[in-house]
């Protein structure tokens, strides 16, 4: 989306400038990890290709934008935040590359370029994903320990947010449950894990860089949660209701794989409801932080009241 689109799309909050916002913190996190991952002339190349491709292939680096809003909100600074911000997007990056490949979801565009594996193949595709995850830890091992929080307990957060029991669980039973009927339980459990639980751990991620207290932690938790619930309810709609060229991917995929999702079980008019209630927590997670979480704030009006 264009800075005038995000402007349109976007209420300005006390004369917040989101569009600005995200432009400056997508142009730090990038040059941050333009630094920090090996070169394109490291040996062996191809690898380093494959993982600055997806890496650097666009996105509005939205996970990294709530982390370092997160740590504002707390009183803290993008500086202490970076890292965790830096590691949530490598997380990210390599679920797409996973979730795009033929075994998974076999999207052939993502964010309107061809996917990683229709650019490197398969093995490469894989190997590009496997190492991410693990610069990601690398890179949040770099964080720095705080009186309430130490490095590991920063590690250990995004460890158990992309482990097996949040992002990898929701991947899994997404694919288990492919053609068969499953409950609107099931299908939360799914969103919770696939979608929502990497967007609670970069703002929580956020939060423990800027020294949070134990009740603002809780506010980021209700807040990440919701939003992430709320964003992936909005996305399965948006996958019937918007064009491919609209959404920057190949847009009918969850119907013409016979994934279940909010309108294929509820219907339109009932997942546009639960998407407004789910909005609406996430605001309310945020009164407690009154005037200075305006650009957490800015970045839920963007993710939440998009058009579906």
């Amino acid at each position: 989306m264009s800075a005038t689109a995000l402007q349109q799309a976007t209420p300005q909050k006390q004369g917040f400038d989101l569009s600005a916002y995200l432009q400056r913190s997508s142009q730090i996190v990038e040059r941050t990890l333009d630094q920090l991952l090996p070169s394109l002339k490291t040996k062996p190349k191809r690898i380093h290709e494959a993982m600055r491709y997806s890496l650097f292939a666009g996105g509005k680096r939205i996970r990294p934008a709530l982390c370092l809003a997160a740590a504002e909100a707390c009183g803290g600074n993008w500086k202490s935040a970076l890292p965790a911000a830096c590691a949530v997007e490598c997380i990210h990056t390599y679920s797409l590359i996973h979730d795009d490949l033929p075994a998974m979801d076999n999207d052939d565009f993502r964010r309107g370029k061809p996917t990683n594996h229709k650019v490197f193949g398969e093995g490469i595709a894989v190997l590009a994903g496997d190492a991410l995850l693990t610069q990601s830890f690398e890179l949040i091992a770099q964080t720095k320990p705080t009186s309430r929080y130490k490095v590991s307990q920063q590690v250990l957060e995004l460890a158990k947010a992309s482990g097996s029991l949040q992002l990898i669980a929701g991947q899994v039973v997404d694919l288990q449950s492919e053609g068969k009927p499953i409950s609107i339980k099931e299908l939360r459990y799914i969103h919770e894990r696939k979608t929502s639980a990497l967007l609670c751990c970069s703002a929580r991620l956020g939060g423990m860089s800027a020294n949070c207290t134990p009740s603002q932690l809780k506010a980021l938790t209700d807040f990440g949660y919701h939003v992430g619930l709320a964003f992936q309810v909005i996305d399965d709609i948006l996958d019937i209701t918007q064009t491919s060229d609209q959404l920057g991917k190949t847009a009918g995929k969850d119907q013409a794989a016979q994934k279940a999702t909010y309108p294929s079980i509820l219907g339109l008019t009932k997942s546009r409801r639960i998407a407004k209630q789910l909005t609406a927590k996430a605001f309310l997670a945020l009164k407690p932080f009154r005037n200075k979480a305006i650009a957490l704030e800015s970045l839920a009006d963007f993710l939440l009241n998009r058009e579906c």
